[in-house]
């Protein structure tokens, strides 16, 4: 039944996920891609707007994943699977932080979760950008490198050193997301 795999599958993905959303993403990519929910394509478009909608990544990626799969009900269920776990470890963490920082053990353990959250998110880009920017898809594969990608990528960089630079501040994500879906409408469109 799609509702209790739905339900399961984001209940493990939030289960074992350290790092948030972010973290998320390639253990997302690989279940929604194992059980063939969603293309690499329909995935990357997924990554795209539930980065610029609101609310935490991995809730709306879940969110957009049970809906094409389930419906109403289905965006429901793998949304409530993968908030849950945090959700209790945060209830049951809550309860007892004041003496559980304490301990060199907890220490060690969230010493030791940072760089793997690290590497997740790290491993998530690059293979977002190899894939998305480059039109990589593996060994063996001939590169297709999307011309219109890197520049709208140029541009965006040149803007955040511009902005960088000349207004002595970072320039607002939400312009520069504005900027990016501008510049995609225009190239792309």
């Amino acid at each position: 039944m799609i509702y209790l795999r739905l339900f399961l599958t984001f209940l493990q993905i939030g289960a074992v996920s350290f790092g948030g959303g972010y973290a998320m993403i390639s253990l997302i990519r690989e279940k929604v891609l194992m059980y063939d929910w969603i293309t690499e394509s329909e995935l990357l478009n997924m990554i795209a707007i539930a980065e610029s909608t609101p609310g935490p990544i991995a809730v709306n990626m879940a969110t957009f994943v049970g809906a094409k799969q389930g419906g109403v009900l289905g965006s429901l269920l793998a949304t409530l699977g993968v908030v849950l776990p945090s959700f209790v470890i945060i209830l049951l963490i809550t309860a007892a932080i004041r003496g559980l920082l304490r301990y060199r053990g907890v220490q060690a353990f969230l010493g030791g979760v940072r760089p793997c959250a690290v590497g997740l998110i790290f491993t998530a880009a690059v293979t977002l950008a190899l894939s998305v920017l480059l039109g990589w898809q593996g060994v063996g594969t001939v590169p297709a490198p999307d011309v219109r990608g890197l520049v709208i990528l140029a541009v965006l960089v040149l803007a955040g050193i511009a902005g960088k630079k000349l207004l002595r501040k970072k320039i607002s994500p939400i312009l520069m997301i504005l900027l990016s879906a501008g510049l995609g409408m225009l190239l792309y469109g």
